[in-house]
This record gives structure tokens, sequence and C-alpha cells, in this order.
């Protein structure tokens, strides 16, 4: 039997990232509580005080002993400051993205340490995070909105996308009257037809990285309506929309040719009670059998970096299209 492992939750230094992965009335449902180490001060943001976690046989400890644990959660693991600190034996749990950035592959491959990705995680042909990916298009909807100054019943919107984002923006867009025309990825063709039309462009789509071209390219911005506005929750950096670039809650959209881009990565941290509550209910059920190390189809189907190795098709096939090669 594989011995069993240390789970580490750590506070994320992601600007602006407010939720956490684990709350306490989730944990109580976890049998191996005393494998499981908090960062000091973990629930403060949603008002947790660190004594509710010992209360339930988990530790606090601090971010150094934190991470030196076995595995390693952060909702935003991708996007942390010690992912070139990680050792061979250890392994990290959480939305990584690692198909989508070189440097995140990089750093993870040269430490020798496994990578499980959220973005990969799925149960009865569905997304194991639907209802965060939901959060992510309400919250990108309402925020950006709010921004702009005006109600979604004043405009005419164009909705890309037809999976878990899109029902999130969907459901805020026509709960506040906007009038949306909802587009296939099949139909590219005919929104390129009819961009000139909308007010409001929503890209919740994720881009394949293979492809060369643009959902929206610079090009198409002239086409676009005077003081129209994207809101690319998918957040592709300079993949669907040609002109996007990631942005954050202290400066969340520019302007290109007149027309406003709103990129935020990490929209559900907007509401991020909610979002904490979402993601807590998603990971309890796999926490043991990441601790026994006991063999979890959803959590194997996942792992995309095993002790450095590339292991995923997708971030394998990718690579090999741009003769991209990990020493």
């Amino acid at each position: 039997m594989d011995a069993l492992k240390t789970l580490g939750f750590v506070n994320s230094h992601k600007e602006d990232e407010q939720r956490i992965a684990l709350l306490p009335k989730d944990l109580a449902e976890v049998k191996n509580r005393e494998l499981i180490y908090f960062e000091k001060g973990y629930g403060n943001r949603l008002g947790i005080a660190d004594e509710e976690y010992l209360a339930l046989g988990a530790h606090i400890t601090s971010r150094e002993e934190t991470l030196t644990k076995d595995i390693l959660c952060d909702p935003k693991i991708g996007d942390s400051d010690f992912l070139s600190d990680l050792t061979p034996n250890q392994t990290i749990f959480g939305w990584i993205h690692a198909m989508q950035s070189e440097r995140i592959t990089s750093q993870i491959v040269s430490s020798g340490a496994t990578a499980i990705a959220w973005e990969n995680m799925n149960e009865d042909n569905q997304h194991t995070f639907w209802r965060n990916n939901e959060l992510a298009g309400e919250a990108a909807v309402l925020h950006a909105y709010n921004l702009a100054g005006q109600m979604p019943y004043e405009t005419k919107v164009a909705l890309i996308g037809r999976g878990s984002v899109a029902f999130g923006a969907l459901r805020v867009l026509q709960g506040l009257g906007a009038h949306v025309t909802v587009f296939r990825r099949n139909q590219e063709e005919l929104f390129h037809e009819e961009i000139g039309d909308f007010d409001v462009v929503v890209n919740a789509t994720l881009w394949d990285p293979n492809r060369k071209d643009h959902l929206i390219s610079r090009q198409d911005l002239k086409k676009m309506k005077p003081h129209a506005m994207i809101i690319d929750v998918s957040a592709d950096a300079g993949g669907g929309i040609e002109t996007s670039h990631i942005t954050n809650f202290s400066n969340p959209t520019y302007i290109v040719d007149g027309i406003t881009h709103y990129v935020v990565d990490h929209t559900p941290s907007m509401l991020y009670k909610t979002a904490s509550r979402s993601i807590s209910k998603a990971i309890t059920p796999f926490l043991d059998d990441l601790i026994t190390s006991k063999p979890n189809y959803t959590l194997n189907e996942a792992t995309i970096i095993k002790n450095g190795i590339v292991v995923n098709k997708e971030i394998l096939d990718y690579q090999n299209s741009l003769e991209f090669q990990h020493n």
C-alpha cells in the first residue's frame, strides 16, 4: 500500500484572487483530516477562523511549512509564485492551464512534479467545476456592464459558445433584458457577417491554440459598432480575440480602435463566497483518494504532467506543433 500523502492548502498570491478551495463544512466529510494542512489565515477572506479547521482535526501551519506538503492546492495554482520551487515528489492540484502557457508547463516539467488540472476533471460527461464556469460568465457580464455604466436591456448582444460559461452569461443577460443572439462554434462565418449589429460581444469559447486565426481579428474591430464592447470571458490572450490581453480588477478594461475590451481572467473571484462554496463542494469527494493514492478515473484523466513528464495528449500535440521540447 502506498504511503499516505499530506495535503496543503495555500493562500493565493494572485492579485484580487479571493476564492478558497475548502470550507470547514466540507472538510468535515473528509476521513483523513489529520493529513490536511492549511496556511495560517486561510479562511480569513470569508470570515473563517483558523480554529474552525483545527476543531475538525486539520492543521494550521506557516506558508513555508504548508509548501512542503506532498500535494498543494490553490484554485489558480497555475499563477502561483512557487511553481519553480516544486520538488519531484510533489503534486499540484488546481486550475493550471498549462496548454495556454509554455512558461507554466516548463516550470512544472523542470521541477519533476506532477500536475492534476481542474480544467481536465470531468464526471458523467459534465465538467466537475461546471458551477464555477457558470459563475465566470455571470460575474464577467455583471462587472463589465457595471463598468460601462449601462443596463443589458439597452443592448444587443452576440454570445459565442454553448457551454457552462456561456450559460452563466446568458442567464444574467436574459434576466436583465438584453437582446441576445447565441452563436455556436460552427457559426463563425455567420457571426462575422453580423458582427456590426451588436453593442456587446461575449466570448465564452476556449480557443484551440493550434489555430493561427482568430474569432475576432484586429481588422474585425473596424466592422463593429463604434464604442462597442468585447467581454472576453475565456481570456485566451491573443487567441479567440486577437487584441485580448489579460486584465485585472484594478484595471479591468482597455480600448483598442474604439472598442472596449474586458479580459479579467478570474471573474468568479468577484463572487468569491459563492465560488468558494462551489469549489469546496466539487473537490471534497476527491480528497481522500488523493491522500491515499486510491485509483480514481477522474483524477487520472486530469493528470496532465506526471513526475515531470507531459502525459496529456492535447499538450503533447500542441507542443509538437510548435516544435516545443523540454530538456
